[in-house]
């Protein structure tokens, strides 16, 4: 989807998800019937991707499955369903109910192949599915070949990616309002989980947009420290939450983009900034944007040479969707993006119109991507291209 055709749709999908927001389901022959997928104890039902299909007209939540029985039960009288309606096998509720849509919560990324695979086969039209997407490149080819064999929508739960906020700054790029584009710097949260888990749960979101605003990776240089000294092969730990191999608690990437902007990466444990580097930052000659993922307001401009002197003293102004220093006219918009009606309500419509979500398979497979090719590029300690050679994690491969 080109950005043109992202802003018309966005803006259409805030006027139906705010018509729709808090009233109650249609059960009539047009409704949806949704499938939740949980795991209590493994990544449970991810931020809130169980609940979302109660604030949207014609979505039903029909059936939820969890491993763990008192997990089932719980979720039964969340989602007010009948003990029926619950299975601990979503396998045999998939074959059993054949849902239009399958919400796939778990944050533990390790399940999430199989459970996206055994959708596709169930004939799901449309899949939502929480970060991290798929724990390895190979997962993320199988998992693209089958979406697309079997016409199945499927987009992932990177909120910030459908903010509207960012074809407004779009347009400040394109009018010169920061002047030349000269880089984008992201950062993840930098707490206890920095370095490469820091990469996988919060960094994939910042990539995300990384790669938004730069186009379509091509090449990325990076280099993963432990204790400050370079990390070797007996530094691989397997990491929780179904991430598969990690390594470093200090990782410093660079990626060059198809836009001819060049962006960098940087995720260090423990580093003391109070998880307020979270997001990235556009940084042109005449001015700075910072994206803080996840916040309200979610964009400011700081104008000016952000190298000079008094750069630092300057009060950013906030962005909204009026433009720039203008109350966001659009009410709500925040809590409608966090609860994800806005993404899902964007599922719904490219399963109408057969089109990909926008952030779909090629845009949440570039982030996998990205994060692959920090471990590829450390891996053989040079430069690597993309799409990667090596479709298995590359540290497994570590010599």
């Amino acid at each position: 989807m080109d950005r043109r055709q992202f802003s018309v749709t966005t803006l259409s999908l805030l006027g139906a998800a705010a018509n729709c927001a808090g009233e109650p389901l249609e059960n009539g022959d047009d409704s949806c019937s949704v499938a939740v997928i949980g795991h209590t104890g493994r990544g449970d039902y991810g931020h809130g991707l169980d609940t979302v299909w109660r604030h949207l007209s014609k979505t039903n939540v029909a059936c939820v499955a969890d491993a763990d029985a008192n997990g089932l039960a719980r979720e039964l009288v969340k989602l007010r369903l009948d003990s029926v309606q619950g299975y601990s096998d979503y396998r045999l509720m998939l074959r059993e109910v054949q849902p239009d849509i399958v919400a796939i919560c778990p944050r533990h990324v390790d399940q999430h192949r199989d459970m996206i695979l055994a959708a596709v086969n169930a004939g799901a039209k449309g899949i939502y599915v929480e970060k991290p997407f798929v724990q390895t490149l190979k997962q993320l080819d199988e998992v693209v070949k089958a979406c697309r064999e079997r016409g199945t929508k499927l987009a992932v739960a990177h909120r910030n990616r459908y903010h509207p906020v960012l074809q407004t700054i779009d347009g400040l790029l394109r009018d010169g309002q920061i002047g030349r584009l000269l880089e984008i710097r992201g950062r993840g949260k930098g707490d206890g989980r920095g370095g490469a888990e820091d990469l996988w749960v919060l960094g994939s979101h910042v990539l995300n947009l990384m790669s938004y605003f730069g186009g379509a990776p091509e090449t990325c240089s990076a280099t993963l420290y432990r204790k400050g000294r370079r990390v070797v092969k007996e530094d691989r730990v397997v990491g929780g939450e179904g991430l598969g191999w990690l390594a470093g608690d200090e990782l410093h990437a660079t990626y060059r983009f198809a836009r001819g902007v060049t962006g960098y990466f940087d995720s260090v444990a423990n580093d003391g900034t109070q998880n307020q580097g979270f997001g990235l930052s556009l940084i042109g000659s005449q001015g700075r944007i910072q994206i803080w993922c996840d916040d309200s307001p979610l964009a400011r401009i700081f104008p000016g040479n952000p190298f000079g002197s008094a750069a630092s003293s300057k009060e950013g102004l906030p962005i909204s969707t009026a433009g720039v220093g203008k109350i966001e006219p659009m009410h709500g918009l925040h809590k409608r993006l966090y609860q994800h009606i806005i993404p899902v309500e964007d599922l719904l419509d490219s399963i109408r119109g057969d089109r990909d979500p926008i952030c779909g398979l090629e845009d949440a497979g570039a982030t996998v991507e990205m994060i692959c090719g920090v471990f590829e590029s450390h891996r053989l300690g040079r430069t690597v291209k993309f799409p990667l050679v090596q479709r298995e994690h590359p540290l497994a491969k570590f010599g």
